[in-house]
């Protein structure tokens, strides 16, 4: 799990306005859809105790939660060395916070303590999606939300190269999948940069791959390899993405179904929930 350590220590390659930006615009449009104001209304009032679970350098917290953070008590939790980075990071924005380099499965907090339960791509990661949901739903005062996001299954190749390009980094240090990852990012550039357009005349359902107008990079990155790109990011930013993707081993993809019948196996009542091709973030409640 170091490995989360050694992309987080990179702050050049998340913390540019480009992906700050892009960021914090996809998390409201996951978990608010995209309104600040559902934000505001969870956390009215006296204030409440928010758990980060796998916190990482809190990239997603600072983004989210942003000027929140004055006024609430904010818990990072983190099994890797970034709960280092996530202090640093809240000090230089004067936020008050704790941190605890620890197991999220392991918590030293009381059943029924926590208000929010923020987790945004990190069970997934751990070995058992199940099990960490229900785990941490305990930690949830009746009425209070649980919001996470983990990742969808994808098309049958796509499925395939994820879990081999893994295994190839494996035996590799941090440094060297770093290195070994870029030239899967350079392709992702020059495919878009070719501007070619793919029509796919109808679903093909042995390779779960859909129908339609597709530019060529989105579909060799939806379809065959991940590859990502984005015009506005420097090759080391979109290569954070692709390492963040491939390094871990443990990088379980869920159905919408699953999601559903954790939520329920947990105690949880579904609120929303947002189903994209990369993944599936759901807002959930311990009911009153």
């Amino acid at each position: 799990m170091q490995s989360f350590a050694f992309k987080w220590a990179k702050r050049d390659t998340y913390e540019s306005p480009a992906v700050q930006t892009m960021g914090r615009k996809w998390l409201f449009e996951r978990y608010c859809r995209s309104k600040p104001e559902l934000l505001e209304e969870w956390l009215a009032g006296e204030s409440k105790i928010i758990l980060d679970a796998g916190c990482g350098s809190a990239y997603s917290a600072l983004l989210f939660f942003g000027e929140h953070l004055k006024k609430h008590d904010y818990l990072g939790v983190d099994i890797s060395d970034a709960v280092t980075v996530a202090r640093q990071r809240f000090r230089e924005r004067g936020y008050p916070g704790d941190f605890l380099q620890r197991s999220i499965l392991d918590l030293p907090l009381p059943a029924a303590t926590v208000d929010l339960i923020f987790s945004e791509g990190v069970l997934h990661h751990t070995d058992n999606t199940a099990h960490a949901i229900r785990h941490l739903a305990t930690f949830l005062k009746p009425g209070g939300r649980f919001l996470f996001y983990v990742y969808a299954k994808k098309a049958v190749i796509r499925e395939f190269t994820d879990d081999h390009v893994r295994r190839f980094l494996q035996p590799l240090s941090d440094a060297e999948a770093w290195e070994a990852v870029k030239p899967l990012t350079k392709l992702g550039e020059a495919l878009a940069k070719l501007g070619v357009t793919v029509e796919i005349p109808e679903d093909i359902p042995c390779l779960g791959i859909r129908k339609g107008s597709m530019d060529l990079q989105r579909f060799v990155y939806w379809n065959i390899c991940k590859a990502f790109y984005r015009p506005d990011f420097t090759l080391e930013e979109n290569n954070h993405i692709n390492f963040d993707w491939f390094r871990p081993l443990n990088c379980h993809r869920h159905t919408p179904d699953e999601v559903v019948q954790i939520c329920i196996d947990s105690g949880l009542s579904i609120e929303d929930m947002t189903i994209e091709d990369s993944g599936i973030s759901v807002v959930a409640r311990r009911p009153l």
